[in-house]
C-alpha cells in the first residue's frame, strides 16, 4: 500500500494516491467497526498517547475507540491541567514523551505549527489532530471517505463550504484535500469570515447563499468558531441565520440529490436548521462520526506499519 510518510501533519505533503490508499483501507475498516468483532491486532503491543491542549469531545473519543479497536495501549493526558500550565515549554514536554517511548502520539494545540514542532522532538508517528487555524487532516480525511460513499466518487464533484471560512482549520484541509482530488471547490459566507487572498487559491467565492448553492453535489457546512473570533465579525446569530444558515429554502437551490455535511458540533438554528440536519435523506452528518473513527483507525495502521518497517531496517543494520 503506497503511503511513505512518518506522520500525518497534514493534507498538503498527501499524494492523491497516498489519499485513496488511506480511503481504502479505512473502508476495510467500517466494515470491522459494525461487525460483531470490532478488534483487530494492527497495533498491538503498541502504546498512543492523546495530547489534547484544547477541549475535544468527538475527536478526542474517536482516536481513542480508533486505537482500542486497533489493540494498541492507549492513554490519554489532560493537557489542560498539565505541566504546561506550570511553565514546561512544548519541547520539555517532547523531551518527557520520548523518555515514555510511545509509538504514536496523536496531538491537538490551539496554535499553528505546534503538533510540527513536536513531530520535529519525539521519535515516534505523530498525528495532527487540529493545530490552531493550519490544519485538521483526519477530519478532511473522514469528510472525503463521507462523500465517496455517498457519492460513488471523490473527483469531479461541485462541493461547496459554508460559513466561517477565515478561522476554520476544517476548511482549509478540506481546499486542499478536494483540490487534489479534482473538486470544484466553491467558498460561501460573509466576507468578514472569508481570509484575505482566498480566491488566488483557485477558489469560486460566494457571499450569497443561493447563488452559491446553485447545482452542487456536496453542501459542507461550518461552525462559526466564536472562541477564535475577537471581534465583530458578524451583525448576530440571528441575521448569520437569516443569510447563511443551511435551510431547506437555501439547499432547494443544490442538486435534488446533493448531501448535507457538518463536521461538528453544530450549532442548530444558527448554522443549519436542526430538521435538516436530521435528514436522513439529504444529511450525512452522523456518518462523518462514524467514518471518524474508521479514517482514525487506518491513519494509525498505516504509520504504524512503516514505524516497523522502520525499526527493522534499523534492527537489520545494527546486525
Amino acid at each position: 500500500m503506497t503511503f511513505r510518510h512518518k506522520h500525518l501533519l497534514g493534507i498538503e505533503p498527501l499524494h492523491p494516491t497516498e489519499i485513496t490508499t488511506l480511503l481504502d483501507l479505512a473502508d476495510s475498516y467500517v466494515d470491522l467497526s459494525r461487525g460483531a468483532a470490532k478488534h483487530s491486532n494492527a497495533l498491538a503491543g503498541l502504546t498512543q498517547i492523546n495530547m489534547f491542549f484544547e477541549n475535544s469531545t468527538r475527536t478526542q473519543a474517536s482516536f481513542e475507540i480508533a486505537g482500542k479497536r486497533l489493540g494498541a495501549d492507549v492513554m490519554n493526558m489532560a493537557m489542560q491541567a498539565s505541566s504546561i500550565k506550570k511553565g514546561e515549554t512544548l519541547i520539555d514536554t517532547a523531551l518527557t514523551l520520548n523518555a515514555m517511548h510511545p509509538d504514536l502520539l496523536v496531538v491537538r494545540h490551539p496554535h499553528s505549527g505546534a503538533v510540527d514542532l513536536l513531530a520535529q522532538k519525539v521519535n515516534c508517528a505523530v498525528l495532527n489532530a487540529g493545530d490552531g487555524q493550519h490544519e485538521h487532516p483526519t477530519q478532511a480525511l473522514l469528510d472525503a471517505l463521507t462523500i465517496r460513499r455517498a457519492k460513488g466518487r471523490l473527483h469531479r464533484l461541485n462541493i461547496a463550504i459554508c460559513g466561517d471560512i477565515a478561522h476554520s482549520r476544517v476548511a482549509r484541509s478540506n481546499l486542499i484535500l478536494l483540490g487534489k482530488m479534482e473538486n470544484r471547490v466553491r467558498l460561501i459566507g460573509p466576507p468578514t469570515l472569508m481570509p484575505a487572498g482566498i480566491s488566488e487559491l483557485g477558489v469560486e467565492v460566494y457571499d450569497d447563499m443561493e447563488e452559491g448553492l446553485k447545482d452542487v453535489d456536496v453542501v459542507m457546512m461550518l461552525r462559526l468558531q466564536k472562541e477564535r473570533m475577537d471581534g465583530g465579525f458578524i451583525p448576530s446569530e440571528r441575521e448569520y441565520y437569516h443569510r447563511y444558515g443551511l435551510d431547506a429554502a437555501k439547499l432547494a437551490h443544490a442538486k435534488e440529490d446533493a448531501i448535507v455535511m457538518h463536521p461538528g458540533p453544530m450549532n442548530r438554528g444558527v448554522e443549519i436548521d436542526g430538521t435538516l440536519a436530521d435528514d436522513i435523506n439529504r444529511s450525512v452528518i452522523q456518518d462523518q462520526v462514524e467514518m471518524g473513527v474508521a479514517v482514525r483507525m487506518a491513519a494509525m495502521d498505516l504509520l504504524a506499519r512503516n514505524l516497523r518497517s522502520s525499526d527493522a531496517a534499523r534492527d537489520g543494520a545494527n546486525a
